[in-house]
């Protein structure tokens, strides 16, 4: 018999996958373009996420069940910095919605280990947004020359002058 919040748990390796993938897609193109803290954001929080995939694997097969290693769609190709900026924010936010959904379900199923689980991934996911949330609206503010700044002030090298 399969445990109730098997399916719930599978959901969100996929989600965690797919939001590896479009994170490193979108780090790969920003590293590309100059913008390398913003690109190492994006790589960190894929980590992050590589993190959350382990948890919900290790908790699915504590319930004696399989992990399904799928992702839940397509990467978007998308390189613009806002745009970027605001999928990963409706990424996020739909985490953290189907992450409160499945904990209420876990409780109700009475399996508060799950619960427990979904509601700490919640957290994690409200900072991931309100991290891009902060460099989409200075991106607003200032244009793409934050972002410019942002590097240099990182260490990155000034172009080399012509002769």
């Amino acid at each position: 018999m399969n445990h109730p919040s098997v399916d719930l748990l599978n959901k969100a390796v996929a989600d965690e996958l797919q939001a590896v993938h479009q994170y490193m897609y979108f780090h790969f193109h920003l590293d590309d373009q100059g913008f390398g803290p913003l690109a190492k954001l994006f790589k960190k929080t894929a980590i992050v996420e590589m993190g959350h995939i382990e948890t919900l694997a290790e908790r699915i097969l504590f319930l004696k069940s399989d992990v399904n290693m799928s992702t839940s769609g397509p990467i978007a190709a998308i390189q613009d910095p806002a745009e970027i900026l605001a999928k990963a924010i409706a990424m996020e936010r739909q985490s953290a919605a189907d992450y409160n959904q499945a904990a209420q379900q876990c409780g109700a199923n009475a399996d508060a280990a799950t619960k427990q689980l979904f509601e700490a991934l919640v957290g994690d996911e409200e900072s991931h947004q309100d991290a891009f949330e902060k460099q989409l609206d200075n991106i607003k503010r200032f244009g793409l020359s934050y972002l410019a700044l942002q590097s240099f002030g990182a260490g990155a090298e000034a172009p080399a002058e012509s002769k």
